[in-house]
């Protein structure tokens, strides 16, 4: 669902080694101290627990608090602001026994990458007070006010997972009442097969269709929806690139998406995939996930961020026949598509991520931006995205394209498990 952009000059310096910055460690180590003001009755106001949620100023909006003790004991909440008009912010806490009020001075860290739109991503990052555990936090303009009504926010991560499970894929955004329901399908069991245990959807529109199918994989317990109304608070672009167009943040806040879904998995899944629902990262060397990663974290054990080029498979050209009894549900089949567009000479192509969430402070798109240690640009002999999409090349003749039938290697498991899942949602069993 992502543009399919060429890579900028950014882009191409955030593919290379990446570590955290010794300036912002630093800058953490500078992080006001808390100061306890005594105030009865802060622990009363609402609890909130939206996926966005504005302040009083309405404009500024958080997602969640989380729970960062990799350098420090910090509260970071990931949050979107605009970027022009960021002001001061205090997180206020509340120890779960006593009436005392801990107020911190946030640093208000701005994600790099917001391509031009008046609105971006932002880490509020307050130290922790000592000897208190806070459950909650509230935030305020000024370090002294009645905090009384002051919405409170539950601080995530602060228990751990007994177990991980291996992979999360995170797909953000699903909008424009999306309803592509054959792709969809097919990647939701291409992911089971290479090893999926849970997908995360940050869902602003789909189809009624789709939410049949959606509410399938939640019964079965693969799928995990996020409501995301950013459309009740910001004007959207489903375009990447800012254009002056009145608009306030690009592609439905997808970046801010991805961050919360890194933070929410950080201690629930070993590793992390950050693609789109339309994008498998397609191993060619292995027949799973699980044995492709055992291989590359063995050969590279300091990498975290793990990156896999991505290669356009049009879905305008096809190279085999249908399944008949697919025919009349809505959405591309992507077994029929296994020509791929060749590289350009001028352009990088964009890479997709497999991470471990608890070595990633902050991610873009297609490249991490800040890290504990480094990346790595997977080779494409090993694996690489495949993306069933528009066409990027559209005058290429057919003889141009690259015949890859990787994918083919999973034909039998793929039909049968998808011919399962159209059985047992009554509203596609009427389309088959």
């Amino acid at each position: 669902m992502t543009p399919y952009e060429p890579a900028r000059a950014s882009d191409v310096l955030h593919q290379r080694l990446h570590k955290l910055s010794g300036f912002r460690t630093q800058k953490y180590s500078f992080l006001p101290k808390t100061v306890m003001h005594k105030s009865k009755g802060f622990c009363t106001g609402e609890i909130v627990n939206n996926s966005i949620s504005a302040l009083s100023d309405n404009k500024t909006f958080v997602l969640a608090p989380y729970f960062d003790n990799r350098v420090k004991n910090l509260i970071r909440t990931i949050g979107i602001v605009p970027h022009e008009e960021v002001k001061k912010v205090y997180c206020l806490f509340c120890c779960p026994t006593g009436n005392n009020i801990y107020v911190s001075n946030a640093v208000i860290d701005l994600h790099e990458d917001r391509f031009g739109f008046p609105y971006a991503t932002a880490d509020l990052v307050c130290m922790e007070p000592t000897n208190c555990d806070p459950q909650y936090v509230s935030f305020n303009w000024f370090p002294q006010r009645n905090a009384v009504l002051l919405p409170r926010f539950e601080i995530q991560n602060r228990k751990t997972a007994d177990s991980l499970v291996d992979f999360t894929v995170c797909i953000s955004t699903m909008f424009g009442d999306y309803n592509n329901v054959l792709q969809f399908v097919q990647s939701m069991e291409m992911y089971k097969l290479l090893g999926v245990q849970r997908v995360v959807i940050y869902k602003n529109s789909c189809s009624q269709l789709m939410e049949k199918v959606l509410e399938f994989y939640m019964a079965e317990g693969t799928v995990q929806i996020i409501p995301w109304p950013i459309t009740a608070y910001l004007s959207v672009s489903t375009e990447w690139l800012y254009s002056h167009d009145g608009t306030q943040i690009g592609y439905y806040g997808q970046i801010a998406a991805l961050n919360d879904c890194i933070y929410r998995n950080m201690y629930r899944s070993r590793y992390v995939l950050l693609n789109d629902i339309d994008e498998i990262i397609l191993p060619n060397q292995h027949p799973d996930w699980k044995t492709m990663m055992q291989d590359l974290q063995e050969q590279n054990p300091e990498i975290g961020v793990f990156q896999f080029e991505n290669h356009v498979f049009p879905n305008t050209v096809f190279t085999s026949t249908g399944i008949p009894s697919w025919d009349t549900v809505p959405g591309v089949n992507i077994l029929q598509h296994v020509l791929r567009e060749p590289d350009r000479k001028e352009v990088i192509n964009p890479q997709k991520m497999i991470v471990n969430p608890r070595k990633v402070v902050q991610t873009s798109v297609h490249s991490v931006l800040q890290a504990f240690g480094g990346s790595l640009e997977v080779p494409m002999d090993v694996a690489i995205t495949y993306h069933c999409r528009t066409p990027f090349q559209p005058d290429l003749p057919r003889e141009s394209l690259i015949r890859d039938t990787t994918l083919w290697r999973y034909n039998s498991s793929l039909i049968s498990r998808v011919n399962q899942v159209l059985q047992n949602i009554p509203s596609l069993k009427g389309k088959r």
